[in-house]
């Protein structure tokens, strides 16, 4: 099975099983070790003549008093022959076995590393040590420790008993290992089942559904980014629905007043006269301004809007565009008028599509200023960012409530909720100012108190 808590409960089985197997052998291989030395010592006794030499000391002697030398003869002569040296004391031997020597009551009198002398052999020592014979009766011990093949019973049940030791502790790790491998693998890989069922929902437009942020570091973050996308994906959706809601009611409108005429001249109702005909002329106009503003967006949105980017005047734009307003300013009883800083330097920037953002912004803040109020057009560059030019436009009207000002640039957005035509345009325009802007390479933005009017500003890069 492909699964991650299959593979994760798998290697932690094989890293155990592994483990074990790495302990078990090198435990055997040491016990091994300690045995082979033990072997090779009596081999070293068989050869040497020991023991001849300790029934022929026991018979001039009559006593073991001062076998201690000849021994420890014996080990420096063995110590040298294998590289360990020679000596007496607690250090002579390590590494393995020590010799013992007892008397023939079992009374420990030598031993090499000075440990149990005075001390009394056991059982299983006596029945494994090679006994010193005089006239056949055994005078003396000597313990050198047990050989492949020459084990006691006790010796031979201890080392069985390691090996089935370390066997069932290979078991035991390797059911600790799989309860383990179990419990984390599932643990990782259920917030990445929730996830995967939660981008099931999504994919049948459940657009409601959201992950909970649980797991590893690493695996809650991916839940966050998930809920985050559908956060924006839901909202996109409702972007969506409601851009064709609005595009519809804005299509409606022209396509109903240009059916009701048409009928109506048809019933003769209406005269067929140039003045009709104006009248569905300016709705045909209409229709065609606002499916041109809608492609302009999607070319911007798929970033082929066509710009000719080059060094512009901006201050004299802005003159320009505020002269142009003059008179309906006039006629609306408002003041306008500009104010640009000296030294200004040039603008990257497309002088058609900058007068339009300009005609947009101003003609927006003229909608909404009444009469004896004031708008003002500014152009000055930024002291903070000297690269940059900032473009702003005040004005002294009703202002936006704080619940409109993140909506302001949305496509189809009018904070009138009656949509009337006398209040506003499609709701296309600041859409498309910001869309211009942006893809000039600057940036804009709104600041506004219910009642004290409203700022809409942008920035544009300076030419260098």
């Amino acid at each position: 099975m492909n699964r991650l808590w299959v593979r994760l409960t798998l290697a932690f089985v094989i890293v155990t099983l592994i483990g074990a197997g790495v302990i078990a052998v090198l435990a055997n291989w040491s016990a091994d070790s300690t045995f082979r030395q033990y072997l090779a010592r009596q081999e070293a006794v068989a050869q040497s003549g020991l023991l001849t030499d300790l029934a022929a000391y026991y018979q001039r002697q009559g006593t073991w008093d001062g076998v201690g030398d000849l021994l420890v003869n014996f080990n420096a002569t063995v110590g040298r022959g294998r590289g360990q040296g020679s000596g007496t004391g607690s250090g002579q031997g390590r590494g393995r076995p020590p010799m013992i020597f007892a008397d023939a009551s079992g009374r420990i009198i030598y031993d090499e590393r000075n440990a149990r002398i005075g001390n009394a052999l056991s059982a299983e020592e006596r029945a494994s040590a090679q006994k010193i014979l005089v006239n056949g009766n055994p005078v003396g011990y000597l313990v050198l420790g047990q050989g492949y093949g020459t084990l006691a019973p006790a010796e031979q049940q201890f080392l069985d008993q390691l090996r089935v030791t370390l066997i069932i502790a290979a078991l035991i790790a390797s059911l600790v290992g799989v309860a383990l491998g179990l419990l984390i693998s599932r643990t990782i890989a259920a917030p990445l089942g929730a996830l995967a069922q939660a981008a099931r929902a999504f994919a049948a437009r459940d657009w409601s559904t959201r992950v909970q942020v649980s797991g590893t570091d690493e695996v809650a973050q991916v839940a966050r980014e998930f809920n985050d996308m559908a956060d924006e994906l839901q909202r996109a959706e409702t972007v969506r629905r409601n851009l064709m809601a609005d595009i519809a009611h804005e299509l409606r409108t022209p396509l109903t007043v240009l059916q009701g005429n048409l009928r109506a001249m048809l019933d003769e109702v209406y005269p067929l006269d140039r003045a009709e005909i104006a009248t569905l002329y300016d709705e045909t106009r209409l229709l065609s301004r606002l499916v041109d503003d809608l492609r302009e967006l999607a070319l911007a949105e798929a970033g082929q809007l066509p710009l000719n980017v080059q060094a512009t005047d901006v201050g004299a734009l802005v003159q320009t565009a505020v002269a142009n307003f003059e008179a309906a300013a006039d006629a609306q009883g408002v003041a306008v008028h500009s104010q640009v800083s000296a030294d200004l330097p040039a603008a990257r920037a497309d002088p058609d599509r900058l007068a339009q953002v300009l005609r947009n912004l101003i003609g927006n803040a003229l909608r909404h200023t009444p009469a004896a109020g004031a708008i003002t057009v500014a152009v000055a560059a930024l002291a903070e960012r000297a690269a940059f030019i900032r473009v702003s436009v005040r004005d002294t009207g009703e202002g936006i409530a704080a619940e409109d000002l993140p909506r302001v640039f949305d496509r189809f957005y009018r904070g009138d909720k009656s949509r009337a035509r006398a209040s506003g345009g499609a709701g296309l325009g600041l859409a498309i100012a910001k869309t211009w802007v942006e893809a000039m390479g600057g940036q804009i933005g709104v600041a506004s108190e219910r009642g004290k009017g409203s700022e809409f500003w942008f920035t544009l890069p300076a030419k260098i």
